[in-house]
């Protein structure tokens, strides 16, 4: 069962919220039949918005950061769900290979040694290997606790990856991989390489995710007879832009005006009072936090100092999507915030808010000045009480986080299934 999230947050979403707290068995079931058709990612972040009429996920990472931020009480279940995950994938695994993304903020460090805490407690021999070619010695990274670890040179052996004097069964990745696969993470073919390649940013597009999403929902929705639109963004087209020239800004703008007038109908139809917005964001999950734009008229693609918003960050050209806007309504000491639900395999494993004191309800928080607040959970035990009034207790509310978040997770599955390359496309 997924724990349960008690932080006090605002923003009803009553009617929703009851439906799925009464259909928690048929929820359950529902996921452990599909876990039996679908493999769950090895490990997933899902950033979520709570706009008080809907909930819906706005972005699902593979190779997620911020583990840092889980609470010391969740360890536990997350060491557990790392036992179950390997367990399943190399029962007899001794060592793991973790290779970090090239990032030295004090941020990343502590999610990262928190992934080795994560490891070792679940009982592995866990060493860190470098993508960077030049390094030819072991570096020792200096951790925000004054601890250190060690990041080692990678050595290749026919199709094997490990370090010097160190051979391991699985290579778990938390790099993007947004500039394509090296050489060196190609052909594994005796050894476990999680994710596998073709999840990074390099191949992954955010519309294919969200495609995917589209069809979880669909069936979710059908099972709880429910509105798929109250748990998905609505997703229209995507179209290549460049800077300079404005090639593309027809195609983009067309799909954001046609999007807006499905949202405008759907705001009609349930008496939403909140004009909509759509929001462009690149499509290959690149420069996160840059170049996300809120729109709410297509006219305003026009604008000069929109495209300079898009190309922040020095792109030349970009692949933008075009997705609905969802707004938090959620706030910690006046700040807007929006949560972000952490899995290991099929496992919620805890989570956190990401808050920011100089953002609106309706801008992308991702972003410099943003700041993190973990969210604690209830005992394993503490489960909603079905027929309680819906938002009565906070671990009913999350409860439902975890399952939008189990559906965003459960739809990564299915993208990467319908992607995976049987030839060697994305090499």
């Amino acid at each position: 069962m997924v724990p349960h999230l008690i932080t006090a947050l605002t923003g009803p979403i009553n009617e929703l919220e009851a439906r799925l707290l009464d259909s928690m068995p048929a929820i359950e079931r529902w996921f452990r039949l599909e876990r039996m058709e679908h493999t769950p990612p090895f490990y997933t972040s899902v950033d979520l918005r709570n706009a008080g009429f809907k909930l819906a996920p706005v972005d699902t990472e593979l190779f997620p950061h911020g583990f840092d931020h889980l609470t010391e009480e969740m360890l536990p279940l997350a060491v557990q769900a790392a036992m179950a995950a390997i367990e399943k994938i190399c029962p007899e695994a001794k060592n793991l290979l973790l290779i970090p993304a090239a990032c030295s903020s004090s941020f990343y460090l502590a999610h990262l040694q928190r992934l080795v805490q994560i490891f070792t407690l679940a009982g592995l021999n866990v060493r860190l290997g470098s993508l960077d070619p030049t390094l030819a010695a072991p570096r020792k990274l200096l951790l925000p606790d004054g601890t250190e670890l060690a990041l080692e040179p990678l050595v290749r052996r026919r199709r094997r990856l490990g370090l010097l004097n160190f051979d391991p069964c699985t290579v778990l990745l938390n790099d993007t991989l947004a500039g394509g696969a090296p050489p060196v993470l190609r052909g594994l073919y005796e050894q476990y390489l999680l994710p596998p390649l073709h999840a990074g940013w390099g191949v992954r597009r955010k519309s294919r995710h969200f495609q995917s999403y589209e069809e979880v929902a669909k069936k979710f929705a059908k099972l709880l007879g429910m509105d798929p639109w109250l748990i998905t963004p609505m997703t229209g087209g995507h179209a290549r832009v460049e800077a300079g020239d404005g090639h593309g800004f027809e195609a983009l703008r067309a799909s954001a005006d046609a999007l807006l007038g499905k949202l405008r109908r759907k705001h009609k139809e349930y008496g939403i009072a909140d004009k909509p917005y759509v929001v462009l964001k690149a499509d290959d999950g690149s420069g996160v936090g840059e170049g996300v734009v809120t729109l709410r008229d297509a006219a305003d693609l026009a604008a000069p100092a929109l495209h300079a918003q898009l190309f922040a960050g020095g792109a030349g050209a970009r692949e933008m999507l075009v997705q609905e806007g969802v707004p938090t309504h959620e706030r910690i000491n006046d700040a807007v915030a929006e949560p972000v639900v952490c899995m290991i395999d099929r496992y919620v494993v805890g989570g956190y808010y990401r808050v920011h004191a100089g953002r609106r309800p309706d801008e992308n928080l991702a972003a410099p000045g943003s700041a993190f607040v973990p969210l604690a959970f209830a005992e394993c035990h503490h489960l909603p009480r079905r027929g309680a009034k819906p938002g009565a207790s906070a671990p009913n509310r999350f409860y439902m986080y975890g399952v939008i978040a189990r559906l965003a997770m459960l739809a990564a599955a299915y993208e990467l299934e319908a992607t995976d390359p049987d030839a060697e496309s994305y090499e």
